[in-house]
């Protein structure tokens, strides 16, 4: 029997696009009604009787009706047994409990009311998912993406020489809506630089080549807000709740058009159809923070990125570090996204056999080369059509990765590859009796190129019958956010007071302010002012407290953004906010947090050693060490966003607050007059003096020398050093993050 048709039978020929392209709306007594389709050479035998309603609407421009049908419909069950067949529809249909609505559209009433009820008794959440109340979605935009020989390389520069490396070599495929395409291969295959070249990331003209197509326009900055990407590692916070993960993501990247109330239901909406009703008052955690499981935290991501309802969902090796079934239940969940009439796109590193069979098309890389590019379910045809195909049942999945790897072990060799065998150099062109992985690799690469290549390349050269409308919307430049600056800054104001409350906040972070403060007033126990001795020696504590609260903030503060980096390229890839909303609002946001701390320390400090016991010198203190805070965590915040590296920030901070410490008017008092405008810019030596003034102005002019003058200058310059360190950490980070784009 021909395979092609043998597929077909199976109803695994068919991709999920074409299965899309229905122009007959059909009422629940047509459900079970064969239709043909494609000229009437196929028919397909689609049963709707599982209760699970799908959305029915057009796609901008189309005169043509795209509906989203159930998973049952992927198998062909005219040929199954009657009560078998339901049996094995419902299993299908119903092993992950998902209802899936990304496109907003909706049910007629009439449907739902003649459509029978999901019966499933094991899986009662379906029932509700399918009345749950829905906002209002503009329709998905197809996106058919094409690709056609990217090649991309690294530049390594060496001492005196550079040298290139190729990474991906002559690389073609396309996807269109309602398909999933996997790109398989070995580790160091190309996988995720490919996944992050169509998803526009990687856009560098002196590395990269060929051409990328959306609906047949070069990629723009508009597709930033069509295009969702979850990245290989889950980059969530750790502190934050599922539901204000997904809250705070809806709030800052659905349209403006959405009220608040409209994107908070958006966000639970989402979680009802992840399935995270459970633990969605679960902090997410992290490695020191116990949290949600990992099959919960990748749907997070992925719940992050469907939530704007993007046309182009690219995912990093979304199953990788899950046990088989919550990645099936991942693909599966994926397969449900493509039937909504979007595009999904992701790598996949050892994927089961069940896996492996609910992906559309697939891409197989090995060394940066295409090794088959074409339907997933003629795969194993297509190697067995030039020689190679197993010897033991065996995993498709595995016998792929091991031809892509030149494993060629339980695996029928080639009589081309045999000959090279016996015909000589054995000990560089073979490996115990079999083809070197590198002849095995040439082979293939040569195999297809011959075969397939051309056959593909013109395929992808007719173009779409895309609508001038849909194309207009891919191609506008203009960048589109999802709320506007003061809103940017008030959802990250509020994200970065939870978040980061739980550090600041900490009894280990608490215990160590306390007990440093109950020491200090022990050992300047109620102190004598009245003495010149007892004056001196306690302008000693002051400029210990002038020094602490310089040195504290300063390594807290250079950790800020080399922690957030990976956070900060993820959401800022998607336009999420502007770099001036997000980097106001980090550092605003902990201004609150470092005022609790300072209190509580003086409050302990202040009374236990006789401090000025009057309520201005007290609140002028407190004043003080505020400022001197405010100023120690913007060096900090610039060292960190220079150098962008915690070793190379802490070893400079350390010398710089070292410096500033010595410069600070304490341990020496005549400076040389080439260094002597270190102390100047020596947040230390300033809030030291203010303290000395603020304590002492009342009984001398001058202590150790220094003179108490109004102290003017020294806030002046207290102001300003806020201001211009501030300055520099944001000039630093807007050049770095323009660097990493």
């Amino acid at each position: 029997m021909d395979t092609t048709s043998t597929y077909q039978n199976l109803g695994l020929g068919r991709t999920r696009s074409e299965q899309l392209e229905t122009s007959i709306i059909r009422t629940p007594s047509q459900a079970s009604l064969s239709e043909a389709s494609d000229g009437g050479s196929t028919t397909l035998a689609r049963k709707t009787s599982l209760g699970k309603l799908r959305s029915v609407g057009a796609s901008p421009g189309r005169s043509r009706t795209h509906i989203r049908k159930t998973r049952s419909a992927q198998l062909n069950l005219a040929e199954l047994s009657g009560g078998a067949g339901a049996a094995l529809s419902r299993a299908s249909s119903g092993s992950l409990g998902f209802s899936f609505s990304f496109t907003g559209f909706t049910v007629p009433p009439e449907d739902i009311a003649d459509s029978q009820a999901f019966s499933d008794e094991d899986i009662p959440e379906d029932i509700e998912a399918g009345v749950t109340k829905k906002v209002h979605m503009e329709p998905t935009l197809p996106i058919h993406l094409k690709f056609t020989d990217i090649t991309y390389k690294v530049i390594i520069k060496k001492v005196r020489t550079t040298v290139e490396k190729d990474i991906l070599n002559g690389i073609t495929g396309s996807a269109s809506p309602g398909e999933v395409l996997a790109l398989m291969g070995p580790s160091g295959s190309g996988k995720t630089t490919l996944l992050n070249l169509l998803g526009g990331r990687l856009r560098d003209p002196l590395t990269t080549g060929g051409s990328i197509s959306y609906n047949d326009q070069p990629y723009s900055k508009s597709l930033k807000r069509r295009i969702g990407y979850v990245t290989q590692d889950d980059v969530l916070f750790p502190h934050l709740t599922v539901r204000e993960t997904l809250t705070y993501a809806a709030l800052l990247r659905l349209p403006k058009t959405l009220s608040k109330q409209e994107k908070r239901e958006r966000a639970m909406d989402v979680i009802s159809e992840l399935g995270l009703e459970r633990c969605q008052d679960t902090m997410i955690g992290g490695s020191f923070v116990r949290g949600v499981s990992g099959g919960e935290r990748k749907r997070v991501c992925i719940g992050n990125e469907i939530i704007i309802n993007p046309s182009l969902l690219l995912l990093d090796e979304p199953t990788s570090g899950l046990d088989s079934t919550t990645a099936l239940r991942i693909v599966q969940m994926l397969h449900d996204i493509a039937e909504a009439g979007k595009t999904v796109v992701t790598t996949i590193h050892q994927p089961s056999s069940r896996l492996f069979h609910k992906f559309d098309k697939l891409i197989l890389l090995g060394k940066g080369s295409l090794l088959y590019y074409g339907k997933a379910s003629e795969a194993m045809d297509y190697f067995s059509s030039i020689g190679c195909s197993p010897l033991i049942a065996m995993n498709p999945a595995e016998f792929l990765l091991d031809l892509a790897n030149g494993n060629v072990n339980d695996v029928s060799v080639p009589s081309e590859l045999e000959d090279k065998v016996e015909m000589g150099n054995l000990e560089t062109q073979t490996r115990k009796g079999k083809p070197s992985p590198a002849i095995v690799h040439e082979y293939l690469v040569e195999a297809y190129d011959t075969r397939v290549a051309d056959k593909e390349k013109k395929k992808l050269m007719v173009p779409d019958r895309i609508d001038e409308d849909l194309k207009s919307q891919l191609a506008s430049p203009k960048r589109e956010w999802g709320a506007s600056w003061w809103q940017q800054f008030s959802i990250l104001f509020r994200r970065g007071l939870k978040e980061r409350r739980h550090d600041y906040l900490s009894w280990l972070r608490i215990t160590q302010v306390v007990s440093t403060a109950i020491i200090l007033g022990l050992l300047w126990w109620q102190s004598d002012t009245s003495t010149p001795k007892g004056l001196q020696d306690q302008s000693g504590l002051l400029f210990f407290m002038a020094v602490f609260w310089g040195f504290f903030p300063v390594f807290t503060a250079i950790f800020t953004f080399p922690q957030e980096r990976a956070m900060l390229n993820k959401e800022r890839a998607v336009d999420m906010y502007r770099l001036s909303a997000y980097f106001i609002a980090r550092t605003t946001s902990d201004l609150p947090l470092d005022l609790f701390l300072p209190v509580l320390f003086l409050l302990v400090v202040y009374f236990m050693t006789g401090l000025r016991l009057s309520v201005g010198p007290f609140f002028l203190t407190m004043l003080t060490l505020f400022l001197s805070i405010v100023a120690a965590q913007g060096l900090g915040l610039a060292i960190g966003a220079t150098l962008m590296d915690v070793k190379k920030a802490t070893t400079l901070a350390s010398v710089a607050v070292m410096t500033f410490m010595l410069a600070g008017g304490f341990f020496v008092k005549k400076v040389p007059a080439f260094i002597s405008w270190l102390r100047y810019v020596s947040f230390n030596y300033h809030t030291y003096r203010l303290l000395i003034k603020v304590q002492y102005d009342h009984i001398t002019p001058s202590v150790h020398g220094m003179e108490l003058d109004s102290g003017l200058t020294e806030v002046t310059a207290m102001v300003t050093m806020v201001i211009g360190y501030r300055l520099l950490a944001y000039l630093s980070l807007r050049r770095n993050m323009l660097h990493s784009a």
